[in-house]
């Protein structure tokens, strides 16, 4: 059963949510955070939603500023806004009841996810597709000096969602921000059981970034490098690797005693 909520960060900006449950009540929820210029309804969240809510595990996906049907025009958005918005939605699902929380992002949302597990020691595991650890790296590859100084002059970036074309608002004030947050620095006070997959023909994310936040990672850390990938798995058979990996890693740390039945 889905159910759409609205909820809102220490900003009072409204989130849009969608809660997926079994059938069976269960104190076990994934949370789960959608990349750049994407939304809730992303089709990783969606087929982990499916995969997830048949063994028995709620899930929780929900809308960064500005996109999708959260409030706030997309040129402000921030590193520093989308994690205020995924602690709010890792606290709005514990005033709800659930106890085993894990955390997955992609990409972008891949960094928030990193940021906030710093700072929720109690997770039962992290999980995450293609993260970025080092945003500002990430951007300059992909723009060069002179985009950069493109961006800051018309407060404009080149609209990177695959088959489009044109520019598109996005406050130069992100960039800026983002040299405020470093993923590595964050590994080091994680704490949860943690996944990293990502493509080795990853086209925006630079392979030697999970390599590093799997080496910053202080505990237990996986990193599956998938031959032949792109950042967005378009190959089916890499879409479903990917889902499955993710999947699989919070199955197990959320079901631990399924994990056990089925070792035995």
């Amino acid at each position: 059963m889905e159910q759409a909520l609205t909820f809102t960060d220490t900003d009072g900006h409204k989130i849009s949510g969608i809660l997926a449950r079994p059938d069976k009540k269960t104190d076990r929820i994934a949370v789960l955070c959608h990349g750049f210029l994407s939304n809730k309804n992303s089709k990783t969240n969606k087929t982990l939603t499916d995969t997830l809510v048949p063994q028995g595990i709620t899930t929780f996906r929900f809308d960064f500023f500005g996109q999708g049907e959260s409030e706030g025009p997309f040129e402000n958005i921030t590193v520093t806004t989308a994690l205020q918005q995924a602690l709010a939605a890792l606290d709005f699902v514990k005033a709800k009841g659930y106890r085993k929380i894990a955390l997955e992002g992609s990409s972008f949302g891949g960094l928030v996810a990193i940021m906030a597990a710093a700072k929720t020691p109690k997770l039962a595991c992290l999980a995450l597709k293609c993260p970025v650890p080092d945003f500002p790296e990430m951007l300059k590859l992909e723009f060069g000096d002179k985009g950069i100084a493109e961006w800051k002059k018309t407060g404009t970036i080149p609209n990177v969602i695959p088959g489009t074309s044109g520019r598109i608002k996005l406050s130069y004030g992100f960039y800026e921000d983002c040299a405020r947050h470093s993923g590595y620095e964050a590994a080091k006070a994680i704490t949860a059981p943690t996944l990293i997959v990502q493509g080795n023909a990853d086209e925006y994310v630079p392979l030697h970034q999970s390599r590093r936040l799997s080496e910053e990672l202080t505990g237990k850390n996986v990193l599956v490098v998938l031959p032949g990938a792109d950042h967005h798995f378009s190959k089916p058979e890499d879409f479903h690797e990917m889902t499955t990996l993710l999947a699989q890693w919070i199955t197990d740390h959320l079901n631990p005693a399924a994990r056990s039945a089925a070792a035995r």
